[in-house]
């Protein structure tokens, strides 16, 4: 191997393409025997290794972006698993967007030879060298990624990015919030990307739950509390976020209604935060605060408000009428009606 071949494949993780092997003078017919030789191995169409060993993350990602060509960027899952929005999969494709007028010729799976097999101790036939490559488009390609090692869509675009790709609206609208909420993702820097890169669909879809995050929504469960129970049971939106004093500390209710006139507290616990100590402390704390103030207070989990969303809803509307709200519209929820009709039979 040319120190000019070496260097190039330090620099690119073990990977080099064939248009590179051809600019370094190595006929295909070299490249061909040295692959069939099992001295190197085909990543994906016209990307290789000169190596035997197992293809890395980074080289799985990097082979990639080799594939897709100059100006290529990881986005969509790929740039969510590499920002840690989402837990990385090795068994899903890499994917990447590449300029509007380039292939968008996807690639499926790489697998070991029988020649690499045979020569080699690491490999077993059959076996996934690639996961394969998801190609996207994109007009704006200049404006939505940043420039790192492994270069990747900006975190706003990969949010939006993702959302899109939801197979169905609803599954749209709770991504971003998802996403958003968990990244801690600036709502400036989403609104921007709708307005700048106007997705192809749930265009609307997309502008509400930037909306609900606009009023303090910052979670999944929360998400489902303001759809499900709120908003399809003709509840009024509480005030989320609101700040109440504990200890000297300035703590957050998830939904207070007080805003009715209703001094009604509802929170809203995640598996994943409120069982934690320090977190275990602070809301027992609230809750005596909210005693001593004499506020009522209502807690739900995510299996509550996704599995009991009628439930919920008829124990929340029970306090607030308690305590004095009255409802002017009957509520919209047709599993209630449903239920209700049942009932009187």
């Amino acid at each position: 191997m040319t120190n000019a071949l070496k260097e190039l494949a330090v620099s690119q993780f073990g990977l080099v393409t064939h248009s590179q092997l051809h600019a370094l003078g190595y006929p295909r017919s070299r490249v061909r025997h040295r692959v069939e030789s099992g001295r190197w191995q085909a990543v994906l169409h016209g990307v290789y290794a000169v190596s035997t060993g197992p293809i890395s993350r980074a080289a799985t990602l990097e082979a990639a972006l080799l594939f897709g060509g100059n100006g290529a960027l990881l986005s969509h899952y790929t740039a969510a698993e590499e920002w840690g929005m989402i837990r990385a999969e090795d068994a899903r494709p890499v994917h990447i967007t590449v300029p509007y007028g380039r292939s968008a010729i996807c690639q499926g799976q790489t697998v070991v030879g029988s020649e690499l097999a045979a020569s080699s101790l690491c490999h077993q036939e059959g076996a996934a060298v690639h996961p394969g490559v998801a190609v996207h488009r994109s007009r704006a390609q200049n404006f939505i990624g940043v420039e790192m090692d492994q270069p990747r869509t900006t975190r706003a675009d990969t949010a939006v990015d993702l959302a899109v790709e939801q197979d169905t609206a609803e599954e749209a609208y709770a991504s971003l919030v998802r996403t958003v909420g968990n990244s801690r993702i600036p709502l400036v820097d989403i609104r921007r990307r709708l307005d700048e890169r106007r997705p192809r669909r749930y265009r609307k879809v997309l502008a509400d739950a930037v909306r609900l995050l606009a009023e303090g929504v910052q979670s999944l469960l929360e998400y489902r509390y303001a759809v499900d129970v709120e908003s399809a049971h003709g509840i009024p939106p509480a005030l989320r976020q609101s700040p109440v004093v504990v200890d000297g500390r300035t703590l957050f209710e998830d939904c207070d209604y007080s805003p009715y006139g209703v001094p009604l507290i509802v929170r809203l616990d995640g598996r994943g935060t409120h069982s934690m100590a320090e977190v275990a402390f602070r809301d027992r704390r609230r809750d005596n605060a909210a005693e001593l103030a004499r506020r009522p207070r209502l807690v739900y989990g995510y299996d509550e408000v996704t599995k009991n969303a009628c439930e919920v809803a008829r124990e929340v509307e029970t306090v607030l009428t308690r305590e004095g709200w009255v409802r002017t519209h009957p509520s919209p929820c047709r599993a209630c009606e449903w239920s209700a009709r049942a009932e009187t039979r």
